[in-house]
């Protein structure tokens, strides 16, 4: 998977580029929908656990509440950020606040 890095050293290294075609109406691309995925952990039980899981059992995952998360598009990883609450109308909506950009730039 891609280098992550600070999203502010990130930001300013494509930002011309991601600003250009922000900005090219022209361009396709930019109003095209793809899917995030964001993980917030992963469980390994044993095959004979999962079989007896029910309504209202527990899986404990890999990781704590305050953890980053993963964001993928596909199977590839491009940000980590932290899970909050969104403020105003919409209280109780979760939203991701990205913390961490990879780098998607290739290396020369």
């Amino acid at each position: 998977m891609g280098d992550v890095q600070n999203e502010q050293a990130t930001a300013s290294a494509t930002e011309p580029s991601a600003t250009k075609l922000a900005a090219d109406p022209a361009n396709p691309f930019t109003s095209v929908p793809i899917e995030v995925s964001v993980c917030v952990g992963k469980a390994r039980p044993l095959v004979r656990d999962l079989v007896m899981l029910g309504e209202n059992a527990v899986l404990t995952l890999d990781r704590k509440v305050d953890d980053p998360v993963d964001l993928f598009v596909g199977e590839r990883l491009i940000a980590r950020g932290l899970l909050e609450e969104k403020e105003g109308d919409a209280t109780g909506q979760l939203v991701v606040r990205l913390t961490e950009v990879v780098d998607l730039q290739p290396k020369l």
